[in-house]
């Protein structure tokens, strides 16, 4: 893996997408952005070896981010998956957890505060 971590941003709203992606770059990561399941699982499939971490959204066009999410732990489990979405019911949480999600990070949330909690979840979980 490289020296910078890539991060993969899926998310179908690009005003989030853009935002968060500036606030990362600001801070040194590499960034690659895409708005659907299908795009997600592609660029995973041939970028796994580069990517730290994913941010994924669960309410996306095709397929959802939980199935994104089964998709990618069953095939890539080291790849570090935190769902970035408004549903922040208990029920969405526990669901993410029990689907292998390694964090979750609900949207009404700062750039510096998204800066700090992949910092964070990267410093303690990546080997």
């Amino acid at each position: 893996m490289s020296a910078v971590k890539k991060i993969l941003i899926v998310d179908d709203e690009e005003d989030i997408t853009h935002l968060t992606e500036k606030f990362l770059q600001l801070e040194k990561y590499e960034t690659i952005t895409c708005n659907n399941g299908t795009d997600a699982l592609n660029i995973v499939e041939e970028k796994h070896d580069d990517i730290a971490l994913i941010l994924l959204d669960i309410m996306l066009p095709g397929m959802n981010g939980y199935e994104i999410l089964t998709e990618i732990k069953s095939r890539y489990p080291k790849i570090l998956v935190v769902l970035f979405s408004v549903k922040n019911f208990f029920e969405d949480i526990q669901k993410g957890k029990e689907l292998g999600a390694d964090g979750y990070l609900v949207k009404a949330i700062s750039g510096n505060e998204i800066v700090a909690y992949v910092k964070n979840i990267l410093k303690n979980k990546q080997n």
